[in-house]
């Protein structure tokens, strides 16, 4: 066998310089997810967002909106999160565009 010589660059991040700069593409996401539970239960789970709100008045206002239950969860990696019961991603999403607390292009919504 022929044995070739070939070198394999080493791994390179094209955004690095990007993520430690406050250029206008280097926003902060909110992530509007789905979590699956017992049939056909599910939850609803809202993260990223600034840490100068108050979370307990966005899930007073969610929960009255919506009509459902939640609460506030402390993360260690990931910080609050706000769950709420039931399939509610694009209510929360224009919730929080119509509250301004987010642009529509801020919103990221995953799940199914």
């Amino acid at each position: 066998m022929v044995e070739l010589d070939i070198q394999v660059p080493l791994a390179y991040d094209p955004f690095a310089e990007v993520q430690d700069s406050e250029a206008p593409g280097t926003k902060e996401y909110i992530h509007v997810r789905i979590q699956q539970r017992n049939g056909k239960k599910s939850l609803t789970t809202v993260q990223g967002l600034k840490k100068d709100y108050s979370y307990e008045k966005i899930l007073k206002d969610l929960k009255k909106d919506f009509c459902c239950n939640g609460n506030v969860v402390q993360d260690k990696v990931l910080g609050k999160i706000i769950q709420l019961q039931g399939d509610q991603r694009k209510k929360v999403s224009q919730f929080l565009v119509q509250t301004g607390i987010a642009k529509k292009d801020q919103i990221k919504i995953h799940g199914f």
